[in-house]
């Protein structure tokens, strides 16, 4: 992890978007990326889910990619470890943001993904169970949120300016989606293996 005084990230992949003419990140499962700057942060989602959270006073804004851990046994452990590694995900991003300088009161949210997209997760259904959490704890944190696009069964690309707030979603319809099943796969086995340390401070 980097700090600049202008950005956070975690495993970022920088390129330079021809489309749009801007430098851009990717953001890949189990990352997150903060900028003050005018960049672009692109991602694509299946069963994850993507909060994009900003300030938009100071334009200071960032996105997160992460799935809650599917796992069996008594379901009660199931959701309660799970809650806590999105918790985790979600308090990573808002520290983040407010150590840049953004103000926690006027953060708002733009949340994407949540597709049921991956077969043979039979316990949960991991893009409803990323939905439902996505929202609610956004609502508990009274972070208000001013636009979403959820569940489906399509996977998304995501485009988000974090300094303007203008997200563009694609549904990607027409494409072999296999590359994006096998990298949340690959990110959903991870996780199983996974601990969360402690909880995260946030600024206040």
């Amino acid at each position: 992890m980097s700090s600049q005084g202008y950005e956070e990230v975690q495993a970022p992949n920088h390129y330079f978007d021809r489309n749009f003419d801007i430098e851009a990140a990717k953001i890949l499962p189990g990352e997150y990326y903060v900028s003050a700057r005018n960049m672009l942060l692109v991602t694509v989602l299946g069963s994850c889910v993507a909060a994009c959270i900003r300030d938009p006073i100071s334009g200071i804004g960032g996105m997160n990619h992460f799935m809650l851990p599917e796992g069996g046994g008594d379901q009660h452990n199931v959701l309660s470890s799970s809650a806590r590694y999105g918790g985790y995900a979600m308090e990573v991003l808002i520290n983040q943001l407010v150590k840049l300088g953004a103000n926690r009161n006027r953060l708002e949210a733009k949340v994407f993904g949540g597709a049921a997209v991956l077969r043979g997760f039979t316990t949960v259904q991991v893009g409803s169970m990323n939905s439902e959490f996505v929202l609610d704890y956004l609502h508990a944190e009274r972070i208000r949120v001013v636009a979403e696009d959820l569940l489906d069964v399509y996977p998304r690309k995501v485009y988000f300016f974090p300094a303007t707030g203008r997200v563009m979603v694609r549904k990607l319809k027409s494409v072999h989606n296999n590359t994006i099943i096998e990298r949340e796969r690959d990110y959903s086995q991870r996780l199983k293996g996974a601990e969360i340390a402690g909880d995260v401070e946030l600024f206040s």
